[in-house]
């Protein structure tokens, strides 16, 4: 069964009436980075999610402002968030992530900024087709972009979730790595020492015996 122009034209746009920016940033010590979205109307969905991929203990301190600098998410030392909130106010909001709390490590930030209008399209009417039916075509529509939202969102935890298990695995295996290097230098010096103590012991019996 070829797709209709009706449900082409739905899918294109679901796809250009959602306008979101995915990126990863490398968030230096003391550094705060600010990234902008901008809506022009009011009741204009607004997402936002943030994860630490890497870096100290994952966590980073953020904060969302809207026009006029009301401050409307904030908190601090966070892995990672996931947020949904209402554009009341048309203009530009602003997006900060801080690393104040490290003093020499740096981490890598995942984030997405997505802008959604709230307004639903109206399919073309066509011949022979009831209002029951495009009306039912539209549900499953925006039912399956719901569902591939939320598989979007479970790949983006569970990537986060092997990055930080990948970095506890490696920083396990470089305090086994220094561990062993110390082992292996206690034996040796105390080898060192051993051979020290018995030549020590040895010449002064000889001074006695003489």
């Amino acid at each position: 069964m070829k797709p209709s122009f009706a449900s082409v034209g739905l899918l294109a746009w679901l796809v250009s009436a959602v306008s979101a920016t995915a990126l990863t940033y490398k968030l230096s010590p003391h550094e705060e980075a600010c990234f902008y979205a901008s809506t022009e109307k009011t009741g204009t969905k607004m997402a936002f999610y943030f994860a630490v991929q890497s870096g100290g203990s994952f966590d980073v301190n953020y904060e969302v402002t809207g026009p006029g600098g009301r401050i409307i998410l904030d908190g601090e030392k966070e892995r990672q968030g996931d947020f949904v909130f209402t554009a009341n106010d048309a203009g530009e909001y602003k997006f900060c992530f801080a690393n104040d709390m490290s003093t020499y490590t740096e981490k890598f930030v995942d984030f997405e900024i997505a802008v959604e209008d709230e307004v639903r399209a109206k399919l073309p009417a066509k011949q022979g087709t009831s209002p029951e039916q495009t009306t039912q075509l539209e549900e499953s529509i925006y039912k399956i972009s719901g569902q591939l939202s939320t598989i979007t969102r479970s790949q983006k935890y569970f990537r986060t979730r092997e990055n930080r298990n990948f970095a506890t695995v490696r920083s396990t295996e470089g305090r086994i790595f220094k561990f062993s290097l110390i082992q292996c230098i206690m034996v040796v010096a105390m080898g060192g020492l051993q051979v020290f103590v018995v030549r020590f012991f040895f010449q002064g019996a000889r001074k006695g015996y003489v």
